[in-house]
């Protein structure tokens, strides 16, 4: 293997463990403050929630939101509230 190969390699098993060592601590510190983490999917418009939730209908639009996001119900409700 040429040295540059070598080099990338090693770089490469730094970075996993670096990102390793960052994923627990963001499990560490989600687990010790009881907070949830929600990742939003394109985090764009979302037309059939906002249609329920416009409609009337806020319970549905905040299942629905909660089902397409994994956010809680609090994070759910603020997001509906908003629209």
């Amino acid at each position: 293997m040429s040295s540059d190969i070598i080099e990338l390699q090693k770089e490469n098993g730094i970075l996993k463990g670096r990102i390793a060592k960052l994923e627990r601590t963001v499990a560490f510190l989600l687990d010790h403050t009881h907070a949830t983490y929600v990742d939003q999917p394109d985090s764009g418009p979302m037309p059939d929630v906002t249609a329920l939730a416009h409609s009337g209908n806020k319970l549905g639009a905040i299942k629905l939101y909660r089902e397409k996001t994994g956010a809680s119900l609090a994070d759910a409700q603020r997001y509906v509230e908003e629209l």
